[in-house]
């Protein structure tokens, strides 16, 4: 059975304490002594007479005046709360305020009975339409500024969610509608003069998931200001569709791609919110490999191009020059890279837009490279516009560094998993030499290189570089040895005294990975540690004269 709100429940906070009729006079209530049909009499011959009435409390006011005369034309009596009233008025709507049909005592408590019967024993029609936003708390908090605990308090609403749920609810008798982009349609509806319920429960909908958003950005600030805790006990990620896809990760999946409205995402950079300035939609593919990219380069101080291929990085080169940094991380793997994205973290200004529109294969030459995508922080306006020369369909992002410290979440059947982002940085870490080579400075810069790669490498993942730059990765594979083969194959002779990283510890050293490594000339590896045969990697680095470091840190990447 469905009751009215009583009125400790609405008087908490309320854009007038008057609201609390609202609610109730929005319930056509099944508790009702009244038959159904004889509440829809009523309803038509209100139509008829023109006695309809449209209930509207804005707190963003957009297009509201095009709502309040389309409504007002429409015959509508409008009954509408101080600032929104005003709003009204002043573009020559005619509005009945809201405590012009209050001025009664306390009605609707939780022991009326009858609804209908009350309404109408105080001379106050039912509302066909209510039209409700909400106190601007989302953007409250996330203002820029320390917002103080009782300010966010005082910007949660109560009386609104109240009103939006007890007229969504009711959709059948009920036009409810939250959104500004929904009043054409609305008065499109109005005007065909049908009832089409598949469009109330559209707005029904609507109603209800407002709410929900509502309340979930309201649950995480409080949650974080009541407990240090990233984990609690129930989660709700709101998340709002961008776009469709044409299709998911094959043509026969259906996809969409949705972006996520947590507080703790505002402002915090990424793919999701990056600008493209050119190029053919983005594809589900084109998402997962684009965050690839730009999670990696972003990790980079030092200008740094980098070339993502399914998700993983095949090359990666910093320079104080750009342009050198791009010939080399194409070189690294020319072939994974053709058809690639790229991913720069300074600005691609017009020489570097030339370099990308025009360079040629390594592997014949001739053959201009051909991308996906590029990402970049920030585009000159001459280089911009020399990308977009380069291909009607290359995408152009202009995406925002990554906030450190977000949480992680994964999907598997029925549940999700949620960690810490892999945030670590060579700044955050000891690189401890365990041989007894120490290595160069120039090879410990190396492997610090190969080991901020190496993180972005799906596991097994073994990463080779040498003056900052990749030379070969191997990732993917059930065991270490077939990821290190593949790594020395591309790597070729350039391995000799380069640094090699892996994501985790060797579990064999003797006639495996280890030995192999430093027999093909690597000069310093850089692992975890961690293996209980850690020894057999010391021993076998000594014999050859190879550096080994222990970082105590895994990166394994599923």
């Amino acid at each position: 059975m469905t009751t009215a709100l009583s009125l400790p429940s609405v008087v908490l906070h309320l854009k007038s304490p008057s609201l609390l009729i609202w609610c109730g006079n929005l319930s056509r209530l099944q508790s009702s002594s009244r038959p159904i049909k004889d509440m829809a009499a009523e309803k038509a011959q209100s139509s008829a007479s023109g006695d309809r009435q449209a209930l509207i409390s804005l707190s963003d006011k957009k297009d509201l005046a095009f709502l309040g005369n389309g409504l007002q034309d429409f015959g509508f009596k409008i009954v509408s709360t101080g600032g929104t009233a005003s709003s009204l008025e002043s573009v020559g709507v005619s509005v009945t305020k809201v405590e012009q049909i209050t001025c009664f005592p306390e009605m609707l408590d939780e022991e009326t009975k009858n609804h209908m019967e009350a309404l109408s024993n105080h001379n106050i029609g039912t509302f066909d339409v209510v039209v409700v936003n909400l106190y601007p708390f989302y953007d409250k908090v996330t203002s820029e500024g320390v917002i103080d605990f009782e300010d966010g308090i005082e910007n949660i609403d109560i009386g609104g969610p109240a009103m939006i749920r007890a007229a969504a609810k009711n959709h059948k008798d009920v036009l409810v509608v939250v959104d500004s982009e929904d009043y054409p349609e609305l008065l499109e509806f109005l005007n065909a003069d049908k009832d089409d319920q598949q469009f109330r429960r559209k707005l029904a909908w609507k109603a209800f998931q407002h709410v929900a958003s509502y309340d979930s950005a309201v649950s995480e600030w409080l949650w974080k200001q009541t407990s240090e805790d990233k984990f609690p006990p129930s989660l709700t990620v709101p998340l709002l569709l961008k776009s469709p896809l044409r299709y998911g990760e094959n043509p026969h999946q259906k996809a969409a791609f949705y972006v996520d409205k947590s507080l703790s995402e505002v402002n915090a950079g990424g793919i999701a919110t990056a600008i493209q300035h050119h190029g053919k939609e983005m594809s589900y593919n084109n998402y997962l490999d684009a965050d690839a990219a730009w999670n990696c380069v972003s990790e980079f101080r030092s200008p740094t191009c980098v070339v993502v291929k399914h998700t993983n990085p095949c090359g990666v080169a910093s320079r104080d020059d750009i342009l050198e940094a791009y010939r080399l991380a194409v070189k690294a793997d020319p072939v994974s890279a053709f058809g690639g994205i790229v991913a720069i973290n300074v600005e691609v200004d017009e020489a570097l837009a030339k370099e990308i529109r025009e360079f040629r294969s390594p592997t014949d030459g001739e053959t201009r490279m051909f991308y996906e995508i590029v990402v970049a922080p920030k585009y000159s306006k001459k280089g911009l516009e020399i990308l977009r020369g380069k291909s009607k369909t290359l995408r152009i992002l202009e995406a925002s560094k990554n906030e450190k410290g977000k949480l992680s979440l994964r999907q598997v059947g029925g549940g999700w998993l949620a960690q810490d982002s892999d945030d670590l940085s060579p700044q955050d870490i000891q690189f401890n030499v365990v041989s007894e080579k120490s290595p160069q400075e120039s090879q410990l810069s190396d492997a610090e290189f190969a080991w901020l790669c190496v993180k972005h490498v799906k596991s097994n993942a073994i990463v080779l570089a040498k003056n900052n730059c990749m030379l070969g990765m191997g990732s993917g594979q059930p065991n270490r040895l077939e990821s290190l083969r593949i790594a020395l194959r591309k790597a070729g002779e350039d391995v000799k005294g380069a640094a090699l990283a892996s994501d985790a510890f060797f579990p064999f050293a003797w006639k495996d990975a280890v030995e192999e490594a430093c027999e093909s000339g690597v000069g310093v590896i850089a692992e975890p540690g961690g293996s209980i045969r850690d020894g057999d990697a010391i021993d076998c680095c000594n014999k050859y004269g190879v550096s080994l470091i222990f970082t105590n840190v895994r990166h394994f990447r599923h």
